[in-house]
């Protein structure tokens, strides 16, 4: 494994700056700043995110000449997950290329947060994909902030609503206990007021299970849940090394896998691998398919693996964490693409990106037309919509690959969700001194 992370961390930084190289010559590029942690903790999955994100812009180069005949100029700096750092990256950042940072990526709740108010007052959208703050949605009081293509409190719902498909329906959730093992950061708090909220609608019960960084202790937390509490299903909001300590504790007390569901950062190969065959059955969330066997891949392994220059090892591509975030690539993408539409094919600043990602319209045509199909639902962002409508699925791990266990699910986002952003968001608003847009026109 450390052969395989080292091997794919020299490759990243040789592809990047082959990137860089190619596209630095070509006039006025369109900057797009990346924002990895290839060091640190959280390293182990950052690696993975970091190269699918570089993969997916190589092959814009190598195939397309960039988006629009504009080439694409891609610079990472290592925030190794700390908040301090990532602050240090944006500044670093935010002004390079021709036009400025197009769009800031964060990967972290944390950095997230200690960015929006810093990319608000400079107009460099955010897209926080799967992460950060959920109210952020509302668009009226976060302009440049995006959550597509779905929440946290959107997967606590959707969790929820599983759980009942797996109970027999809603009205069997009552007296049934749901158990959280969470990280005990902003990220892992996330979900805990939705969760609260689910339970007082269907009558079950709560509870809560913090884990301190790094969550390599977690014993005590174990032995409550599987000899006293013994809760009908366990929920994991859990990052690192956390993951997979969590499911060899959970097998040690004999707590049921496939009771076990984890957020989509608690599902990735690096969760389930090291604890091994403790893992199998052991479920989580997703907003998109695993593998490599989708015509966007084959594209990647064309354009860029067979000229030598993929950012990790071929076997690599497909795994969850690379994929999530070639996806969040392709959003970038498709957001520079949509606004070169109104404001021609050029460089464009942060605010113009920002119309882009508003006016974002990945229909199942167009997602089809990216070689995406199968990998993620439609998504559809508006002024007031952050969000887009993302669905949800569960997946299991069979001890050799991930495999999808639902249908598609919906959250409850119409009288539920969006209630709960909006009430958030407004008292945001109101502590800051924000006057929310006007969306209606």
């Amino acid at each position: 494994m450390i052969r395989k992370l080292v091997a794919a961390a020299l490759g990243t930084a040789l592809g990047v700056s082959a990137l860089a190289a190619g596209t630095a010559q070509a006039a006025d590029p369109q900057f797009i700043p990346s924002l990895v942690y290839r060091t640190g903790p959280y390293a182990p999955n950052g690696i993975p995110l970091a190269n699918g994100f570089a993969d997916y812009f190589a092959m814009l180069n190598a195939r397309d000449g960039g988006i629009g005949g504009v080439p694409l100029l891609v610079e990472e700096c290592d925030t190794a997950y700390n908040n301090d750092r990532g602050v240090e990256c944006y500044e670093r950042l935010k002004n390079k290329g021709p036009t400025g940072a197009a769009v800031f990526n964060p990967y972290s709740t944390g950095i997230t947060y200690a960015l929006i108010e810093r990319a608000t007052a400079d107009k460099i959208p955010i897209v926080s994909m799967g992460y950060g703050r959920a109210d952020a949605s509302d668009g009226r009081v976060f302009p440049y902030v995006f959550t597509l293509p779905a929440t946290y409190w959107a997967q606590a719902d959707a969790m929820v609503t599983y759980i009942a498909g797996e109970e027999g329906g809603f009205d069997e959730l009552a007296g049934k206990t749901i158990a959280l093992v969470y990280h005990d950061s902003a990220y892992g708090k996330e979900p805990i007021a939705t969760l609260e909220a689910l339970a007082e609608r269907h009558d079950f019960t709560f509870e809560t299970f913090p884990v301190a960084h790094p969550g390599l202790e977690q014993r005590s937390t174990w032995l409550t849940i599987g000899r006293r509490l013994r809760p009908d299903w366990v929920l994991m909001w859990g990052w690192g090394v956390m993951n997979s300590t969590a499911i060899k504790e959970a097998a040690a007390v004999g707590y049921p896998m496939d009771r076990f569901i984890g957020v989509w950062w608690s599902g990735a190969e690096q969760d389930v691998q090291p604890a091994g065959a403790d893992a199998v059955g052991y479920k989580s969330g997703t907003f998109h398919g695993a593998g490599a066997d989708f015509p966007v891949h084959r594209d990647i392994f064309t354009y860029v693996y067979d000229r030598g220059q993929g950012a990790t090892e071929r076997e690599l591509v497909g795994e969850v964490l690379y994929n999530r975030a070639m996806i969040n690539a392709v959003l970038v993408s498709e957001a520079i693409r949509t606004a070169q539409a109104v404001y021609g094919e050029r460089p464009l600043t942060g605010e113009e990106v920002r119309w882009g990602l508003e006016n974002l319209n990945l229909t199942q045509e167009k997602i089809d037309d990216l070689g995406l199909a199968g990998l993620l639902s439609p998504i559809g962002l508006s002024c007031a919509d952050h969000e887009g409508g993302g669905q949800l699925r569960i997946q299991q791990w069979d001890g050799e690959k991930w495999s999808f266990v639902s249908d598609w699910i919906e959250p409850n986002r119409d009288g539920f969700l969006r209630t709960m952003y909006e009430g958030s968001a407004a008292q945001y608003a109101a502590e800051k001194g924000i006057a929310p847009r006007d969306c209606a026109n």
